[in-house]
């Protein structure tokens, strides 16, 4: 399911727009205005601007990101046998599902590679920094049905057991060709390595996650409370997501592959469930908490009310970002939930869930219980998808500073609206939640 957009408007500040025809320079080696180019280019600028006038309003090319990432990578790679170290790296697919691909990723370098695919470390990171983290991973993959996974044989062993490491892993996997260079340019993939069908793999010494282990090898164990378990010791979200991913938990006959993609969301909103459940016994925050975020052209404006437990999220896209192709209008997604929860799929997708994670964690270390709203606007200069992992470790980050506090709920609102650039009544429009805060009296009021 798609996002469902609550709010298209036409944004008052139009420097998007304004960005391809205030350069003098741009297009003025060709023959052509940029309303012409647009024009004769269509939806599609790529083939007329070739990365060097940024006439789709992004601040860089990530066509050109891309190609340098995969043009440094491809140096490491040579021939059919792919040596190196496995962060540790595993990847399954979704397309085709039930039958799915799966396998390692590992570089073609030996050595501590760890920061290839830990991403709890990687907020502070340039783009250009996590495009070749990204990229240097290759993939090795064999076609598996995820209801019969044992027929996948040493493949998914290996799979798995990497998936279960505590740190990298010497990996070698032989591959039916040598990895092709194409280029993926797609909103809805991260950007990745090459991929090549696999033959085999062989794995070095391995080390795996005590706490991992444990659950492994508990069959009587469910794979929800495997999660839980492993995340209250400590395991981080990501380690939990790989060997979730790749059937490493739950009553042994139960025990299914899972895409990663569908993974990442599953492990994030099931501890955030577990967290509600808890939160809902806390007393209430005593005033109005503004905390805040910006990173990679997102910035993220967290509000705790005090109030009974409720969660609206919106993400609002300026024209020519990743999931709004407009050229003229912003796009506001919103999903939230009541006390009760919901019973459907957030449209928004896996970052409904990964910035609900990041609050609870905060709201269960203080002991404290709130109304939340988060607020994201998403500027062009974020040029490449990235993953959840970015709404996560943001919304982490700005739980981790210092709150504004405020005593009125219209002074807080105030202060957040003034770090955004859309106006209040925007965000009104597109939420029922905050509407229905703003509106609504309670009987308290008139003690």
């Amino acid at each position: 399911m798609g996002k469902r957009i609550a709010k298209s408007f036409k944004p008052s500040n139009t420097w998007v727009r304004e960005l391809v025809q205030s350069d003098p320079e741009i297009g003025s080696s060709l023959d052509y205005t940029s309303d012409q180019l647009k024009l004769q280019a269509r939806d599609n600028l790529c083939t007329v601007c070739k990365g060097s006038k940024m006439l789709c309003g992004k601040t860089r090319c990530p066509i050109i990101e891309q190609v340098a990432a995969h043009t440094r990578m491809f140096r490491s790679v040579h021939g059919t046998n792919i040596e190196g170290s496995s962060p540790p790296s595993v990847f399954v697919g979704r397309f085709g599902y039930p039958y799915v691909q799966i396998g390692p990723m590992t570089p073609g370098f030996y050595g501590d590679t760890a920061i290839l695919d830990d991403t709890e470390k990687w907020f502070g990171k340039s783009m250009d920094e996590i495009i070749g983290y990204r990229s240097q991973l290759v993939r090795g993959m064999t076609p598996v049905n995820v209801n019969k996974p044992e027929k996948a044989g040493k493949i998914l062993d290996a799979t798995r057991e990497i998936s279960l490491a505590e740190h990298y892993v010497e990996t070698e996997m032989k591959l039916q060709k040598a990895p092709i260079k194409r280029l993926y340019m797609d909103n809805d993939l991260q950007p990745i390595g090459p991929t090549a069908p696999l033959n085999s793999v062989n794995i070095g010494f391995i080390k795996w996650n005590q706490w991992m282990e444990k659950a492994h090898y508990d069959t009587d164990l469910k794979a929800g409370q495997a999660a839980k378990t492993l995340y209250k010791s400590g395991v981080p979200v990501s380690s939990i997501v790989k060997a979730f991913s790749t059937g490493s938990f739950g009553i042994e006959k139960n025990r299914r592959l899972v895409p990663t993609r569908w993974s990442i969301t599953a492990i994030d909103d099931l501890l955030g469930k577990d967290m509600i459940k808890t939160v809902k016994d806390y007393p209430l925050i005593n005033m109005y908490e503004v905390y805040e975020s910006e990173y990679l052209g997102n910035r993220f404006e967290i509000l705790l009310v005090p109030d009974a437990w409720c969660y609206e999220a919106y993400e609002a896209w300026y024209p020519r970002t990743l999931w709004n192709p407009s050229e003229t209008n912003v796009n506001i997604v919103t999903d939230w939930e009541d006390y009760d929860g919901r019973t459907t799929y957030a449209s928004m997708g896996g970052c409904y869930y990964s910035g609900r994670l990041a609050v609870l964690e905060h709201l269960t270390k203080i002991r404290r219980q709130a109304k939340v709203f988060i607020f994201r606007e998403a500027y062009p200069d974020y040029i490449l998808p990235v993953g959840v992992w970015q709404v996560r470790e943001n919304c982490r980050n700005a739980m981790r500073q210092t709150p504004r506090l405020f005593t009125a709920r219209d002074e807080a609102l105030r202060h957040v609206i003034s770090r955004l650039t859309i106006p209040l009544d925007r965000w009104i429009e597109a939420g029922p939640l905050l509407r229905h805060t703003l509106t609504q009296r309670k009987i308290t009021e008139y003690a």
